[in-house]
């Protein structure tokens, strides 16, 4: 990594990987009469997050050993985006100790306007299971009142139902591609190791299979002549993909850690971009998640994306798709301007001291030196929300409205499924990285695209 938070930051995965693999031993939840579960791998976000450890997708992973849990005040909310329109038959809630006393079940079909489906007044810890009758496409539960003092947490939140509008398939959600982009998934091999990874070349005919390579623990092949990695467990580190030679200045990477019945991995834009990727992780279970690059982005030409990026950052920030142009676009704490007697220096300087934080530019948007220890605020600085209420400083609706704000990472997330990108080493603070993460995992695709 190339820089201490960063590498603070993936070294997490080997504990998610524990809690993982101690989910397995718990077991799931139990099995239910209601329609499908439709919630499970979607994009969710909260209120409020304890601390980086519990986030909001926590609470929709399937995972019974991980969980999503609140500030200490009222009120607070969880909620998940389902990816299209849904009607909603069923909520199935897995309290942990700190449960809601009184709290709504809400739904929404823009993200606004909310619909109360059923007042609870007298909740109880472990799991709660609530029949409901909605229709939309956000759906939350707004606690009122906790029942101990501390927030609210969740091990899982499930929502039960059909999706009857777009983005429901393959996992899928905002600017998720089609399935036909994916290709017959049906011919991917089983895993002899932990989960079979097939890299794709999407890169709209610039470059044929032979010229597009990944390299992985010591090999580098094209996928002409190998598009399968059987990936064993106890990898970690990087998978390397470049376009026209084995060493091209065009080249990207994503990160994982592979445990003995476990995947965690992301894409990243914490250093920079150099290729788009997204990623398509399915396992045994029925689970179903892409994360990475949107479709348009992969649609269009590699200038049109450079081009894009100049006419929607500031003016600070235009120079990013120009000093490496056309092979990549830095991350701002890695160019001259921004860092200590550049031009831009002191971008961040008065508004991180109006918050009581003394550090520089350059390792704000880094979250280094000082603040590598401190996950919370250096995410508030970069979405420019730590000016707000602790309550109110990871509310998405409240990221990159002013200036200064990381600009280079709102592109990313702007532009990415789900809106969900790693900008910044600590972009997983209230769950708005790519960073996925499930056991008994099926296979893995690596789009790779130009």
């Amino acid at each position: 990594m190339s820089t201490t938070a960063t590498r603070r930051r993936w070294l997490r995965a080997p504990l998610l990987l524990v809690a993982t693999l101690a989910a397995t031993c718990l077991g799931a939840l139990p099995a239910h009469a209601a329609g499908t579960l439709i919630s499970q791998g979607k994009t969710a976000t909260a209120s409020s997050t304890e601390n980086a450890s519990f986030t909001a997708p926590n609470a929709v992973d399937g995972n019974t050993g991980t969980r999503w849990s609140s500030a200490f005040s009222d009120p607070q909310w969880l909620e998940v985006d389902l990816g299209g329109a849904a009607t909603i038959d069923q909520i199935v809630l897995n309290w942990e100790t700190a449960y809601a006393k009184a709290f709504q079940i809400q739904v929404s079909s823009d993200n606004a306007n909310w619909t109360n489906l059923t007042p609870v007044t007298a909740g109880a810890a472990g799991v709660q299971t609530l029949t409901v009758t909605g229709t939309g496409r956000y759906v939350r539960v707004y606690g009122t009142q906790r029942a101990t003092q501390w927030g609210y947490s969740l091990w899982e939140f499930q929502v039960y139902g059909t999706i009857t509008g777009g983005g429901g398939g393959g996992g899928g959600g905002t600017g998720a591609p089609p399935d036909s982009f994916w290709g017959d998934t049906s011919t991917i091999p089983p895993a002899q190791n932990v989960v079979m990874v097939k890299v794709l070349n999407r890169t709209n005919g610039k470059y044929p299979d032979s010229q597009v390579f990944w390299s992985f623990n010591g090999q580098t092949h094209s996928i002409a002549e190998q598009p399968y990695v059987d990936m064993p467990a106890n990898s970690a580190g990087r998978m390397y993909f470049y376009l026209g030679t084995p060493n091209s200045q065009y080249y990207d990477f994503i990160e994982f850690t592979v445990g003995p019945s476990v995947f965690n991995g992301n894409t990243t834009r914490v250093d920079a971009f150099g290729l788009k990727l997204a990623l398509r992780l399915h396992a045994h279970d029925g689970y179903d998640v892409q994360v990475g690059e949107d479709y348009q982005t992969f649609q269009e030409d590699r200038s049109a994306t450079f081009q894009k990026f100049i006419n929607e950052v500031p003016t600070e920030f235009k120079q990013l798709a120009q000093v490496q142009a056309p092979y990549r676009i830095p991350a701002p704490g890695s160019v001259a301007a921004f860092q200590p007697g550049g031009q831009y220096a002191n971008y961040f300087t008065s508004y991180a001291q109006s918050v009581g934080v003394n550090e520089t530019t350059q390792f704000i948007f880094g979250c280094a030196n000082t603040m590598a220890g401190n996950p919370n605020m250096c995410a508030a600085l970069n979405r420019h929300t730590a000016q707000l209420p602790s309550s109110q400083q990871q509310d998405p609706t409240q990221f990159y409205l002013n200036a200064p704000a990381n600009y280079y990472a709102k592109f990313w997330h702007d532009h990415s499924i789900n809106h969900l990108a790693y900008g910044f080493p600590y972009d997983d603070v209230a769950g708005q990285s790519s960073f996925i993460s499930h056991g008994n995992p099926q296979w893995l695709e690596v789009a790779v695209g130009w």
